[in-house]
């Protein structure tokens, strides 16, 4: 499903409201590498992938569903 997805590069904002993390907690975990990497457009702006931003939603629910089904 992700595959037909229309691939887009998402500013911050977009990010925060599709995840709903915050955005200090989005740069933790891009400390910790636990998510999604964002592509350089300039010298200061950053954008990030919509299919790896749509991946990393669908894993934490199936991570969540796998834990419900123990």
């Amino acid at each position: 499903m992700l595959e037909r997805m229309e691939r887009r590069l998402l500013r911050l904002p977009d990010v925060r409201r599709i995840c709903g993390l915050s955005r200090s907690e989005i740069y933790r975990r891009l400390a910790l590498g636990t998510f999604p990497r964002p592509v350089p457009l300039g010298e200061r702006i950053r954008a990030w992938d919509s299919r790896e931003i749509a991946r990393f939603v669908e894993d934490r629910i199936a991570a969540r569903d796998a834990m419900e089904g123990q």
